[in-house]
């Protein structure tokens, strides 16, 4: 016997899992990736739970997915900031059953709570992730809370033993810490922290973008590094804050930007819309060159050069931030 389970590395959904591998049912926990979580690649970290735990890893790239179909219009509306709670955990049981034949799986798994988070997780949202989520056959199974619950179809097929489930209910999350200790889960990551869209800050530039321009899933990696200013003409230009930001500008692929740098000096990587007109690079290139420790110099944008001079102050370039 075979389930597929929503797999975030978090406490619950490890729960989730370990509740089943107890029981002898062998576990593919998916991890389903939309784009925006707070860390970066953490695959390795990811599957080192997933063992902890008893399943195998993998992950599924639903980015392109996730923006054309659910990001921008949620039937059940957003959250505090841009993050479409009820839609998004729908959308990943919807492709998780969609997924059952191809992994040889009887039943999805995740590791819900009823009543531990405000908007997605009372007992009528998660009513309604089931029910947009398509699962028509009652295939979703909750162990954590499943004893609060009416039988699936896998407690009713006998796949599962509902006596070795749980009951549990609201925010207070001592049995869990009680069972990571029991059984020895070294680290996981922390409830609810790991996705992006529940940011002020990132759905301010979310919201900025759009005013600017469409989004496509490349637009995602953008919006996830650097300090971003827009210019007078309509560009974009995002400058590298460190080191770190300088190596993961360096990999971003996106069909409308074009790379920047001072040249022959320490610089940050910056990233500009290509469409720019002379103006904005003509800006762009005194701005870049304002968070170098040259007063004047070269700018490469693309393949052009330009010569240019800093700002006196960084004070002067915080007329054009998106975040203020």
């Amino acid at each position: 016997m075979r389930a597929l389970a929503l797999f975030s590395g978090g406490l619950d959904s490890m729960i989730a899992v370990k509740l089943l591998t107890l029981q002898g049912i062998d576990v593919t926990a998916l991890y389903i990736d939309v784009g925006f979580g707070k860390s970066d690649d953490k695959s390795e970290l990811l599957e080192k739970r997933a063992k902890m735990v008893g399943a195998n890893f993998e992950m599924i790239d639903a980015k392109k997915q996730f923006v054309q179909d659910v990001l921008f219009n949620p039937k059940y509306g957003y959250g505090k900031n841009f993050n479409p709670c009820i839609d998004c955990h729908a959308n990943m049981l919807r492709i998780a059953l969609s997924l059952l034949q191809e992994y040889d799986a009887k039943f999805v798994v995740t590791g819900e709570v009823i009543g531990q988070r405000p908007m997605s997780q009372r007992a009528d949202a998660i009513k309604n992730v089931t029910k947009l989520a398509g699962d028509e056959e009652s295939l979703i199974l909750r162990p954590l809370s499943a004893k609060l619950m009416p039988l699936t179809k896998p407690e009713l097929e006998g796949w599962v033993n509902r006596e070795k489930l749980l009951g549990v209910s609201g925010r207070n999350r001592d049995m869990q810490l009680n069972l990571a200790k029991k059984w020895g889960f070294s680290e996981f990551e922390s409830p609810g922290g790991g996705c992006l869209l529940t940011e002020e800050a990132m759905a301010e530039k979310i919201k900025e973008h759009l005013e600017y321009d469409e989004f496509i899933v490349e637009d995602i990696d953008i919006l996830k590094v650097g300090r971003h200013l827009r210019l007078p003409n309509g560009a974009k230009l995002i400058i590298g804050r460190n080191k770190d930001d300088n190596e993961k500008i360096k990999k971003i692929t996106n069909p409308k930007y074009i790379f920047a740098r001072a040249l022959d000096i320490p610089s940050p990587l910056c990233l500009i819309n290509k469409s720019s007109n002379n103006g904005d690079k003509l800006l762009a290139s005194k701005l870049i060159l304002t968070y170098t420790k040259a007063k004047k110099g070269k700018v490469k944008i693309g393949e052009e050069e330009f010569e240019a001079e800093a700002f006196e102050s960084k004070e002067m370039a915080k007329e054009y931030f998106v975040l203020k």
